[in-house]
C-alpha cells in the first residue's frame, strides 16, 4: 500500500472540503485526522514503532509541506498519531464533534487520559472556546478537583454539589492578600463573580451578598447567598480567614436549616404558579 499517497489524498480532500462544505467542514476535520494518524502508525509497522521524530513521519512532513501545505510540520502529523491512539483507548468517549481541531490541539499536549477525559467533558457540557480552555488548563482546574472527585468521574459515579469546587478557589486581586480581612475578601469576590461561580463549578447563579435572614427576634446575614440550578439547590457561603471552627459549621447549619424552612417553601410555589 503506497501510504503516503492516501495520506496526501486524505488531507488535500479535507483542504477542498473545507472550503466548499462550511456547515459540516469541523466533522470533517477531525475524520481525516483519525484516519491520517491510523494511516501514519500503519505505515511505520503498528502502534510501538510510530513515536515522535521517526524518520518516516520527517519524510511525510517535507513533502506534504512542499505538495499540500505549509501546516503540514513533523509535529502535526505527530498529533494526528496521538489523537488516533486517543479514541482507540477503550476509556475515552465516543470522538466529539462539539470540539474542534484546535481544542484537541490543546488537549493533546496532556499526558494523563482521566485528565482529557475531564475536559473533553467540561468543553462540551459548557461549550467553551478554546480560549477558556486553554485558560482552564493553565490554572490546573483538573489538578484542584479532590482525589474522591477524579475517581467519581473515572467510576463513572453519580457527583454531589460540593464534587465541583475547586481547591483551592484561584481569585484575581489588587489587595495585598497578607493584610486581607473578610470584608475585603468579600469584595474580591463581588468585583468578580463570574469567576468566582465558575471555580465552584457549573450551574451556579448568584443571588445576593448579606442576605438578610430572621431567627427568633434577631437578623442575621449570609454572606453570600447562591442557587445551583443543575441540583435544585441553594448553596450558603459563609467567608472566614482564620481557621475552621465548630461554630462556623453550626452556624452554616442554622443558615441551612433557615432556607429547607423558608426560602425552598417559598421559591418551589413561585416555580408552580
Amino acid at each position: 500500500m503506497d501510504y503516503y499517497s492516501s495520506i496526501k489524498e486524505q488531507l488535500i480532500n479535507n483542504e477542498i472540503y473545507k472550503k466548499v462544505k462550511d456547515y459540516s467542514k469541523n466533522k470533517n476535520e477531525l475524520e481525516t485526522y483519525y484516519n491520517v494518524g491510523k494511516l501514519l502508525i500503519e505505515a511505520q509497522g503498528g502502534k510501538k514503532r510510530a513515536k515522535y521524530g521517526d524518520n518516516l513521519i520527517k519524510e511525510y512532513s517535507k513533502k506534504l509541506i512542499k505538495e499540500v501545505g505549509k501546516k503540514y510540520s513533523t509535529r502535526l502529523l505527530y498529533k494526528m498519531v496521538k489523537y488516533y491512539k486517543l479514541y482507540t483507548d477503550e476509556n475515552v468517549p465516543t470522538m466529539s464533534a462539539k470540539l474542534t481541531w484546535s481544542h484537541y490541539d490543546e488537549l493533546l499536549s496532556l499526558d494523563n487520559i482521566n485528565k482529557i477525559n475531564y475536559y473533553i467533558r467540561i468543553c462540551e457540557e459548557q461549550n467553551l472556546s478554546v480560549r477558556k480552555l486553554r485558560e482552564k488548563i493553565k490554572s490546573k482546574e483538573y489538578e484542584r478537583l479532590s482525589e474522591d472527585t477524579k475517581n467519581k468521574l473515572i467510576n463513572k459515579e453519580e457527583n454531589n454539589i460540593e464534587d465541583f469546587i475547586k481547591y483551592p478557589i484561584i481569585l484575581k486581586s489588587k489587595y495585598n492578600k497578607e493584610k486581607i480581612s473578610e470584608k475585603i475578601l468579600k469584595q474580591i469576590i463581588l468585583e468578580d463573580i463570574p469567576n468566582f461561580l465558575e471555580q465552584l463549578g457549573d450551574g451556579y447563579s448568584f443571588i445576593k451578598d448579606e442576605y438578610p435572614i430572621k431567627i427568633g427576634d434577631k437578623y442575621n446575614y449570609i454572606d453570600l447567598l447562591l442557587f445551583n440550578y443543575k441540583f435544585n439547590s441553594f448553596v450558603v457561603v459563609e467567608l472566614k480567614i482564620t481557621e475552621l471552627k465548630k461554630e462556623h459549621l453550626g452556624q452554616i447549619q442554622v443558615y441551612m436549616n433557615y432556607i429547607d424552612k423558608n426560602l425552598k417553601t417559598m421559591y418551589q410555589n413561585k416555580t408552580k404558579q
